[in-house]
């Protein structure tokens, strides 16, 4: 039996996005699937009831108060019930190529090993985003942290974000952006779904070194493409999703080196965390 997909996307004021998020999926895909879109309290709520109405196949899940990315992902999954194969996680204002969604699909059944597998995801300019990196370890976050924004080729930031072009072959990464990505409905149970304790980012980093504490490999693969426009919902409001950036980033890290004799350590990054937060978000 051909394979099926389960695809779940999380709104937040994304009603300017999501009617072409949703008719790219029909180019995206000859397989079997379904489509949830969970509203994570949206203020456009009402318009964004009338573009699901127009596509008969979609259902909306609407959830009284913001569950976060993560958290809005896997009420997607529970309320859909499915039975399907794999579940493709998605931002709205993300637009599947042709056959994209059948090529991981491809993969992911050539590759039983695979817990998920993610495109390239290309920027409105036609430039390739790094979705596909190493698991952040304490010297590349720092330097990244330190140094990305003013010296974007130094070490530390190459390191992590593992240079990528559309000409690479498949190969593995510590972990996949959840901008897009597709998930072994088995493996993602067997995890119970992203950490809910992240509000947004970081849910992915966390989803992909599980994966592979757990024995499954993150699978990128660049010849499947989608265009991303870019950051729609965190770019409503800057200063409270910078909040939540470095508040994921100290979760993660704090729990990566967790042990007491650390102690000290995670308190210097706290520090250095919300003082980097203050400058980023100085403007707002």
């Amino acid at each position: 039996m051909s394979p099926s997909v389960l695809l779940v996307t999380v709104a937040f004021n994304s009603s300017s996005v999501m009617n072409d998020f949703l008719k790219s999926i029909e180019v995206g895909t000859s397989h079997e699937h379904e489509v949830v879109v969970v509203d994570n309290a949206s203020s456009d709520l009402d318009t964004l009831r009338e573009i699901v109405a127009r596509h008969p196949s979609v259902r909306l899940h609407e959830l009284a108060q913001n569950h976060g990315y993560g958290g809005g992902m896997n009420a997607g999954v529970k309320f859909a019930g499915s039975s399907s194969d794999y579940i493709l996680v998605a931002n709205p204002d993300v637009s599947f190529l042709p056959g994209s969604i059948d090529t991981l699909i491809d993969s992911a059944e050539h590759t039983p090993s695979g817990g998920a597998f993610g495109p390239a995801i290309l920027n409105a300019d036609g430039t390739l985003y790094p979705s596909a990196r190493e698991l952040p370890s304490l010297r590349t976050g720092i330097g990244h942290a330190l140094f990305g924004r003013a010296w974007p080729e130094n070490p530390w930031t190459r390191g992590y974000r593992v240079p990528v072009s559309a000409a690479d072959g498949q190969r593995h990464a510590g972990w996949l952006s959840g901008a897009c990505v597709l998930i072994r409905t088995g493996a993602f149970e067997q995890l119970s779904g992203f950490d809910t304790s992240y509000f947004m980012y970081f849910e992915d980093v966390d989803l992909g070194e599980r994966l592979t504490a757990h024995g499954w490999s993150n699978v990128y693969l660049p010849e499947a493409q989608v265009m991303h426009s870019g950051a729609h919902s965190t770019s409503q409001s800057p200063t409270s999703m910078g909040q939540a950036h470095h508040d994921s980033a100290y979760r993660y890290l704090s729990r990566r080196y967790s042990g007491p004799h650390l102690a000290l350590l995670r308190g210097v990054l706290r520090l250095g965390l919300y003082l980097r937060r203050r400058w980023l978000t100085r403007k707002h």
